[in-house]
């Protein structure tokens, strides 16, 4: 495999489509991005099963957010299915105890009534301070979720808030993993992610240097690019 053509299979998370993308990919020049839609789905199945359709049979699978939760998920269903893997903003031990308790206001809000996008106070949750008056990041994600709306929401939010702890099973994945973080992100603590890193054969642990929340992809694509193109240099052959 070259780095040149490389397939890239790409998750985005709650809320999300391929816009997520849509700042990293000008600068991935000469990989093959394909995205998983996974707003299509309804159901954890329906979510599995769009990876599988969407991905290549030995996949270099790139996940975001709930997106790596549900590629880490995958890898572990199916190593033999996964050349590489690429873990952004994420930690596999599930969702923090404040974060199901947000998620679970949501929930209610929403079914009582209608939904009119995502308000300050999450935006805050996701993003960095710097970023809040940023309208290419608030924008994106603003439309994203007035776009996707109140069904894709609710979908995610009912159907993965209950998450397996996969700690224990990391070890059982043999191929090259990036592991992507950021100290200033509130909703991954940090030690999860060098935790996850240690307990893989082959893995590396990269916490993105410039300022930056949850939303990495958006808020700092060109270091978040600069890791990318780094770790397919090191595990392509010449």
């Amino acid at each position: 495999m070259t780095v040149h053509g490389t397939r890239l299979d790409l998750i985005p998370g709650t809320l999300c489509d391929e816009r997520m993308w849509s700042r990293l990919a000008p600068l991935l020049d000469g990989y093959d991005l394909h995205h998983v839609p996974l707003h299509q789905a309804r159901t954890r199945e329906q979510m599995r099963e769009l990876i599988a359709r969407h991905s290549a049979p030995k996949t270099n699978l790139v996940g975001f957010s709930l997106g790596a939760y549900l590629a880490i998920e995958y890898a572990v269903a199916h190593p033999e299915r996964v050349n590489t893997l690429v873990l952004i903003a994420n930690s596999c031990k599930g969702l923090l105890p404040t974060e199901i308790e947000a998620r679970k206001r949501i929930v209610s809000m929403l079914e009582k009534n209608a939904y009119s996008g995502m308000t300050r106070h999450r935006l805050r949750e996701l993003l960095h301070p710097d970023h809040m008056t940023d309208a290419s990041i608030t924008g994106m994600i603003q439309q994203m979720a007035v776009d996707l709306g109140k069904d894709v929401l609710l979908a995610q939010f009912t159907t993965t808030i209950d998450r397996v702890d996969y700690m224990d099973q990391l070890h059982t994945l043999p191929f090259p993993v990036l592991v992507v973080g950021a100290e200033g992100d509130q909703l991954v603590p940090a030690a999860d992610l060098r935790d996850m890193a240690a307990r893989l054969p082959d893995a590396r642990l990269e916490m993105v240097a410039e300022p930056t929340g949850h939303m990495i992809p958006l808020e700092a694509p060109g270091a978040l690019a600069a890791l990318l193109h780094a770790f397919y240099r090191s595990t392509t052959s010449p």
